[in-house]
């Protein structure tokens, strides 16, 4: 009943709006009451449903329909949108399935032609996925028919508008301040460092953390596929991001390129969102050859994982022995740092080692930090893991570059 409620509410409006002219959203927000007061008389609508009606109606001919207030809610970080009848959100760090649906599929595809053309962004049948980054900084991925089988498929990673510093790291138990205080050294000592994890388990995140550790003073360049990275200590700061090839396939700008390119333009350090494919040379080439103290992520199950993964990219991109692949990984790369998202939903840092080199062929670590989870039986929940990031006895073996910086530590 709402629901025809609502569809006859739009009908009435588009009805009176007259096309000859643009309207502003007062002009449709006025005259959406008015429509809702009228129809209150021949049914009975309480305040609240008022309200609801006039929120859904506006959002439907000036919004982005019922994926408005979902965007509104600061609580959600993932939407998920698998055709226009199955809506999923994630909200705490639990995914769930909201009883709402799109009116139809033409009204959804109408919905990412809103999004995509706002940011300047093109997707249709002939270029059916599209990567992008909306105003407010949420990370958008559509794919649509005939690539998606189940109708059009959207994906929003959303980011908190004030970013996440490391106290709120600490407060969420992904760190602890003994942790915190060593990666301040590492990162103002210019370690190269790798942050490697799986699919939401807050690797961004954690770069711009660490991003903020560094000195006000620098230059520094980001290069990102979509620019997420909210860095708001250093002023001398150079922020570049990846073009898609336009409809005639030209005008392609990729990491490769961009990291190419911030080596001419004098950085301090560059800072690259992931890396995920050839431009993993360039990178480390660029960890090894002066630019000391740049940062990285990676997707990977784990710290040897993400090595091996980085070896495959290299690989692909330049037929070298892989013995040199190794060599150049350990050369480039003091630091990585693993996160992964546990059972509970949590992010946590897994652990936190130094990069010593090669050892019988394969890259040796030295764990510096490590995750334990303390077992407590039957007194907590079966899915909450407990447990904490602890510091092993291994003492940091490369401290130069800590020796040059200048900077006092009992590392």
């Amino acid at each position: 009943m709402k629901q025809e409620l609502i569809n006859e509410i739009k009908t009435s409006i588009n009805d009176k709006i007259d096309l000859k002219r643009n309207f502003t959203d007062d002009e449709i927000n006025e005259l959406t009451v008015r429509t809702v007061l009228d129809k209150s008389k021949q049914v009975f609508l309480s305040s609240t449903e008022k309200k609801q009606i006039i929120e859904s109606v506006f959002n439907s001919l000036r919004r982005l329909d019922i994926l408005q207030p979902i965007l509104d809610d600061n609580q959600v970080t993932e939407i998920m949108i698998n055709g226009p009848n199955d809506i999923f959100i994630e909200k705490k760090g639990k995914i769930s399935r909201l009883e709402m649906f799109f009116e139809s599929q033409q009204k959804l595809e109408d919905i990412i032609q809103i999004m995509v053309t706002a940011v300047n962004r093109t997707v249709n049948e002939s270029n059916p996925i599209v990567d992008a980054r909306l105003k407010d900084g949420s990370r958008l991925n559509v794919v649509l028919p005939p690539i998606a089988i189940n109708g059009p498929i959207v994906t929003i990673r959303k980011f908190p508008g004030k970013p996440i510093d490391v106290k709120s790291l600490i407060e969420l138990g992904s760190l602890t301040e003994e942790a915190a205080d060593a990666l301040k050294i590492l990162v103002r000592a210019k370690y190269n460092i790798f942050v490697a994890g799986g699919t939401g388990a807050g690797k961004t995140t954690y770069l711009n953390v660490l991003s903020n550790f560094i000195p006000a003073d620098e230059r520094i360049i980001t290069i990102e596929d979509s620019a997420e990275l909210q860095i708001t200590n250093i002023s001398n700061l150079v922020r570049l991001e990846t073009r898609n090839a336009n409809v005639e396939g030209r005008g392609e700008v990729t990491i490769k390129n961009l990291i190419r390119t911030a080596l001419r333009m004098r950085p301090n350090r560059i800072i690259v969102g992931e890396v995920r494919g050839e431009e993993a040379i360039d990178m480390l080439a660029a960890m090894n050859t002066g630019h000391d103290g740049s940062l990285s992520t990676g997707h990977a199950n784990s710290s040897q994982d993400m090595f091996s993964r980085l070896e495959t990219m290299i690989l692909s991109s330049a037929p070298l022995p892989l013995e040199a692949v190794r060599k150049q990984i350990a050369s480039a790369i003091d630091i990585i740092i693993f996160l992964s998202r546990l059972r509970d939903g949590s992010r946590r840092t897994m652990e936190i080692s130094e990069v010593l080199g090669i050892e019988n062929g394969l890259i040796r670590l030295n764990p510096l930090f490590v995750f334990e989870e303390t077992f407590q039986g039957d007194k907590k929940p079966i899915n909450l893991v407990c447990g904490c990031l602890k510091r092993t006895l291994n003492p940091l073996i490369n401290k130069h570059k800590i020796i040059n910086s200048g900077i006092y530590n009992d590392f």
